[in-house]
């Protein structure tokens, strides 16, 4: 059942891209017999409606184009993403809650279904960390293109002298990896402690101890999940996340030795950002490893955050944000 389960599920992969091609093949059919039917009729209304479906075409072109850059393993997986609170305290929290806002309406742009694992508020707002699950065709392969520090500036709404605050979060991101992969986890090194869910806001909180909390003894690595009722789930939830996190820790090692580098762990702080949030004095959204940059800050707050997603992929891709 499992098997075919998988199988059915690179079958759908299969059909969405060969559907978009053909999509993509029909708009630009429809194109060119606008603009020939324009130039016939030397019908100037036909100008707009064209320029129109140009425009959409060349926006499904491009789409088209970014998703043959996901060739990983795991780009077809589904997404775990860990926010966390850095520098700047309730700033810091406050500037979590904002990211999570900006995620969430990302998700719902792309069709991905979303689910919380687990969830910590921050002690006077925000929060000051969440896990999430993103569902759907690609979501790794997207979302992977967000891990890293996040800096934001802007005046601070807490602050009543109103002065100017940087804050810091960190967007953690791996694959979900299916169970069957080889990838041994020794019982005897790890530690499963259970406590009480606090939910999402101190919605459905439990009365039972049924979240999960599972430290693996020999890296440190620490998983939670509270998104279950059932504390049987939610370890079966949290082991997942462990093995997906001992995974990403096996990649970076070979990594490291085929390179013969040492991998550099970053504080979430200054210096060490993927992208700027600048509110004041002036409105600008910069990724650093790409320049890709806009003044458009609350579009990017709003889940509009593709157009960086896509020059990172590009990047990786080509060694530069545009081709």
């Amino acid at each position: 059942m499992e098997n075919s389960q998988k199988i059915l599920k690179q079958m759908k992969e299969l059909k969405n891209k060969v559907e978009g091609f053909r999509s993509l093949e029909a708009e630009y059919e429809d194109l060119t017999t606008l603009i020939e039917l324009g130039l016939e009729e030397n019908d100037d209304s036909i100008y707009k409606e064209a320029l129109a479906l140009a425009k959409k075409f060349t926006s499904d072109f491009d789409n088209l184009r970014i998703s043959t850059l996901l060739s990983g393993e795991y780009d077809s997986n589904n997404a775990i993403v860990t926010l966390h609170s850095g520098a700047g305290g309730t700033e810091a929290c406050d500037w979590v809650n904002m990211l999570f806002r900006m995620y969430s309406r990302w998700a719902e742009k792309k069709g991905y279904g979303m689910e919380i694992l687990d969830y910590l508020e921050g002690e006077e707002a925000g929060i000051k960390s969440v896990t999430f699950q993103l569902n759907g065709e690609n979501a790794y392969g997207y979302a992977h293109c967000e891990k890293g520090i996040h800096r934001l500036v802007r005046i601070s709404p807490f602050d009543s002298s109103g002065r100017r605050h940087t804050s810091f979060a960190s967007c953690d991101v791996m694959p979900e990896i299916d169970d069957d992969m080889e990838l041994d986890i020794d019982p005897e090194e790890i530690r499963v402690d259970t406590y009480r869910s606090s939910g999402a806001g101190g919605q459905h909180v439990n009365k039972t101890s049924s979240a999960i909390r599972i430290t693996h003894i020999p890296t440190g690595i620490v998983v939670q999940c509270q998104n279950e009722r059932s504390q049987h789930k939610n370890k079966d939830r949290a082991m997942k996340m462990l093995r997906a996190k001992l995974f990403e820790r096996k990649q970076e090692e070979q990594l490291q030795r085929m390179q013969g580098i040492r991998g550099e762990v970053k504080d979430i702080a200054w210096g060490s950002q993927i992208r700027s949030y600048v509110f004041h004095p002036y409105s600008m959204v910069k990724d650093h490893r790409t320049n890709e940059e806009t003044g458009n800050v609350q579009s990017v707050m709003d889940g509009n955050i593709d157009q960086f997603i896509n020059a990172f992929l590009i990047y990786k891709a080509t060694g530069s944000s545009s081709v």
